[in-house]
């Protein structure tokens, strides 16, 4: 119960005891009315920092276009890796040098038993990260769950943060 509480999540979830279960049919606990609380900048960035899976959301030439990426956060950016020639990295190139590739950022953690759960929203803009700074990136440990070759690094700087929690239970 102390990871999970430092995770701000539920045991249940780091035994896999949710996983199966589609989101939102679990009971209500308690008696009390869902609240929606804002967050600060600083809850949010305290809620992302352990890095995990997030969801990069920006257009491309066929629409919008969501993505789960595994990233890291470090001094206030987020970092991810993609692969070369896929949809993000032909955003990127756009072939205006400086020109920022505006993108969304989202990551969230939901307890679908107590309906309860927060999310953050990074918006910003997007940059390829420059050769020479590439191997002081890599070393904060970047590991894409797809595989493969994904060796384009990202950096997200946060523009805007934002973020909501609901709680329900006390």
């Amino acid at each position: 119960t102390r990871l999970a509480s430092a995770l701000s999540v539920p045991p249940d979830e780091l035994l896999g005891g949710s996983v199966e279960r589609p989101p939102g049919s679990g009971p209500r606990c308690g008696t009390g009315e869902p609240v929606l609380e804002m967050l600060d900048r600083a809850d949010c960035l305290r809620l992302i920092a352990p890095g995990g899976v997030g969801r990069v959301g920006f257009n491309d030439q066929g629409g919008p276009t969501v993505l789960p990426v595994n990233y890291v956060l470090h001094d206030g950016a987020v970092y991810f890796r993609t692969a070369f020639g896929g949809p993000l990295d032909r955003g990127l190139r756009t072939g205006v040098e400086g020109l920022a590739f505006k993108i969304a950022f989202e990551v969230d953690r939901i307890d679908d038993v107590n309906r309860e759960g927060w999310s953050v929203l990074v918006r910003g803009g997007a940059h390829l990260v420059a050769e020479e700074e590439r191997d002081a990136v890599a070393t904060l440990g970047v590991r894409p769950w797809a595989g493969g070759d994904r060796q384009l690094y990202v950096r997200v700087d946060a523009g805007e943060i934002t973020g909501r929690r609901i709680r329900v239970c006390a």
